[in-house]
């Protein structure tokens, strides 16, 4: 049983629900990054692990009340209520950044991914060869999911659905980026053109995989984090190390892909040297704004830790 809240926490508990909003709108930035760094995580992933067939039994036996309470829906609530209109006006204002200044955008969330990793670390209490070789195993499996090469899969209502399931999945992990699963899918375009354009179709059916994948996942996520929680951090750290490749600032593009749209996306980028890219590309690489962003992402997470845990006090 979770302990009440004022209205402050609350108001507070939005604000990180907008900022997992907005991070989860970036290919590469997970919003579970952002629950795990302003001290949610564990209560966001017990609390969705409670909605199961026994919260419908205590509604009929108990009524709403008991099961509002089952669930923690004041928190659920809150925080989606966040992320929802986040994705709906935040993440435009990233998705601009992302198109018009994408090393500007990539520096600011590599340093905040990199304090990140040294939090969790840090929330490791016994390193050893176990623990050790679980973070490699992390740091080498989200490295190999960042250099695939994106699908270009038909939006259907079937493959809508399953993006839903896997990004969701991948959202709520720290360091594996659901948006970069609907890129790697070739869904990445379609559902944020539905976002943008208020597609109730498209994002009915993309929420309905979401609410599926995300309230079966956590499931084992919950189980995974109360039984081997050392083992898990080390996993999850080395999943944020690993997403790193996927946020490095100066990047090449080698292939394209054509949208419905007929614009032109990303298919494959290669990672350079700010030297190299402006000697290749012929832009500026912004090097030392990029040290400076990635230097403010870095602060920016030590200072959401320190004003949730005076919060807490």
């Amino acid at each position: 049983m979770h302990r009440a809240k004022s209205w402050r926490e609350y108001l507070w508990l939005s604000f990180k629900g907008v900022l997992m909003g907005a991070a989860d709108a970036v290919p590469g930035v997970s919003g579970g990054t952002i629950a795990f760094i302003s001290g949610i995580y564990d209560e966001l992933i017990d609390s969705l692990k409670q909605v199961n067939p026994a919260a419908l039994s205590v509604l009929f036996k108990q009524g709403p009340v008991a099961f509002w309470r089952y669930i923690n829906g004041a928190f659920l609530l809150t925080l989606f209520s966040g992320i929802v209109v986040s994705l709906f006006s935040v993440s435009h204002l990233v998705v601009y950044w992302l198109e018009h200044a994408p090393q500007l955008l990539w520096s600011f969330f590599f340093g905040l991914v990199l304090a990140s990793t040294w939090l969790i670390g840090r929330d490791i209490s016994r390193w050893n060869s176990h623990s050790s070789g679980v973070f490699i195993i992390g740091t080498l499996l989200a490295y190999v999911i960042t250099t695939l090469t994106p699908a270009v899969l038909v939006a259907t209502p079937l493959t809508l659905f399953l993006s839903g399931m896997l990004a969701i999945c991948a959202m709520i992990l720290p360091g594996i980026s659901g948006s970069f699963i609907l890129l790697l899918l070739g869904m990445y375009a379609p559902v944020i053109s539905a976002i943008q354009a208020l597609d109730l179709a498209v994002l009915g059916i993309f929420a309905g995989g979401c609410v599926l994948g995300l309230l079966s996942f956590s499931h084992l996520l919950s189980w995974l984090l109360h039984h081997h929680r050392v083992s898990t951090m080390a996993l999850l750290a080395g999943f944020l190390l690993g997403s790193l490749n996927k946020l490095w600032p100066w990047k090449y593009t080698t292939a394209y892909t054509i949208d419905r749209h007929g614009e032109q996306l990303p298919l494959v980028q290669k990672n350079m040297w700010p030297e190299a890219f402006q000697a290749t590309t012929g832009q500026p690489a912004y090097a030392l704004i990029c040290l400076g962003l990635m230097l403010l992402g870095a602060v920016l997470v030590m200072l959401l830790m320190w004003l949730d845990r005076r919060h807490r006090e």
